[in-house]
């Protein structure tokens, strides 16, 4: 049976709001693109089924820490009262990865799109996730990369560089091809909020931010507009 494609992606920019309201809405939106390829897998004739959908959800997240499947309770420093006193939340969610932590001065891109409309390889589709950053990164002069073994864009990355720093961490989920989660670039962020874990269960390594790199902050609509460029670009896709 031939499967219709869809190229076009569909941004949606929350602005500043809480961890679980937007993950709820991925919740919504993924379980409908999923319940879409359900049923279109029912139908014999491919005139018949009804193309999924792409988006590109955009955000800011209020302090907050996540842990994934694979990570573990002794990467978060703080009890309760120290969550509060920092004026954090915790929440253990459905993602790949360990710790980590969202806040204000950080861009959030949350992909759900079926990988059906582009490629079907996991692997790869968190390497044009990287790829995207470092080509925005790019633009402001700051020259960064991966570093083998590790999920992430760095900067320092080079073999052998003394004092290598994530700028960029990432995380994902898929069902039937369909993602959601997706990646966190620090811009403006305050880094002290990171002394409070072990930043993806890595103890040896640094994260930096590109304020902390330039010296100076950076708009955060001009660099979205960017990041939305280079996503688009790498995957090919069509604005709406």
């Amino acid at each position: 049976m031939n499967i219709l494609t869809n190229k076009a992606v569909e941004v949606i920019n929350l602005g500043a709001e809480d961890y679980q309201r937007v993950w709820d809405y991925q919740e919504t939106v993924f379980k409908k693109t999923v319940d879409r390829k359900i049923e279109n897998r029912k139908l014999e004739k491919a005139e018949l089924q009804t193309l999924t959908d792409n988006y590109l959800i955009l955000c800011e997240h209020p302090h907050v820490y996540t842990l994934g499947k694979s990570g573990s309770m002794e990467n978060l420093l703080l009890d309760e009262h120290g969550l509060e006193k920092h004026f954090a939340k915790f929440y253990r969610i459905n993602r790949g990865g360990d710790i980590t932590y969202h806040g204000p001065g950080q861009l959030v891109a949350y992909p759900i799109i079926d990988l059906e409309n582009f490629f079907t390889d996991i692997h790869k589709y968190l390497r044009y996730l990287e790829e995207a950053v470092i080509l925005t990164l790019r633009e402001y002069g700051l020259n960064t990369g991966r570093i083998d073994g590790l999920t992430g864009v760095w900067v320092d990355f080079e073999e052998g560089a003394q004092n290598p720093r994530k700028i960029c961490a990432m995380g994902v989920k898929t069902s039937r091809w369909v993602t959601m989660h997706g990646l966190a670039l620090n811009v403006n962020t305050d880094l002290s909020y990171f002394g409070h874990i072990v930043p993806c269960g890595i103890d040896d390594k640094q994260v930096t931010s590109l304020n902390k790199e330039l010296g100076h902050n950076v708009d955060m609509a001009e660099i979205q507009q960017k990041l939305i460029h280079h996503i688009a670009e790498v995957f090919q896709m069509d604005i709406l």
